[in-house]
């Protein structure tokens, strides 16, 4: 008898595995060719791939680093980052792992595992090294170094979403009510509502 219920147990539990098992569908495309002539392209809705540049970007006054998307889901993008003070700040990918390359410069990335201990895995990056944030994980990246960097990186979704945790947090819209955020981060109501009144920048 109990052969007969571990039996059943085992197929309930097979069941199961193959109910739950949720994740992002398959690429409706996984690759876009860059071109010049629009004429032969492959697009991606409606659109193609750039091709890199290999030119310095811009950037920006705020993070002082600058986004390229050559994929046009998003999921493969050049970063720019500037001497001492380029940074992407602190932020999530809910639907992706991203894999990060750099090619040019020294940047300090780090990500920080989950709610039970908070803790930080972090590492200063040269170029040819690779660096992995897993799905889900708060991560950074910041140019610690005297000369630009630059980075490629790419992540497993054609949807993998993007939350930076200042912008989301401060500058919401409607914002958080301040005693909410005053008590959540232990900070005085006047800091809150001065960090809420500053422009917040989007790096989507």
């Amino acid at each position: 008898m109990k052969g007969v219920q571990y039996l059943v147990a085992f197929v309930l539990l097979a069941l199961a595995s193959k109910l739950v098992s949720a994740s992002d569908p398959g690429p409706l495309q996984d690759f876009c060719v860059a071109i010049n002539d629009t004429k032969d392209g492959v697009f991606v809705n409606g659109n193609s791939a750039r091709t890199p540049s290999l030119q310095p970007q811009k950037t920006s006054s705020c993070l002082a680093s600058t986004f390229l998307e050559i994929h046009q889901t998003k999921s493969l993008v050049r970063i720019d980052y500037a001497p001492y003070c380029g940074l992407n700040p602190p932020h999530t990918h809910p639907r992706a792992t991203e894999i990060l390359v750099i090619v040019e410069g020294t940047l300090s990335v780090g990500f920080v595992i989950s709610n039970t201990d908070n803790r930080l895995f972090t590492k200063v990056l040269y170029p040819r090294d690779v660096f992995i944030f897993p799905e889900g994980m708060i991560h950074f990246q910041f140019n610690m170094g005297s000369t630009n960097a630059v980075a490629f990186f790419a992540l497993n979704s054609q949807s993998p979403g993007v939350i930076t945790i200042a912008n989301a947090v401060f500058g919401s819209d409607p914002t958080i009510n301040p005693d909410v955020l005053a008590k959540a981060f232990q900070l005085d109501q006047n800091i809150v509502k001065q960090l809420q009144s500053r422009f917040w920048w989007d790096n989507n």
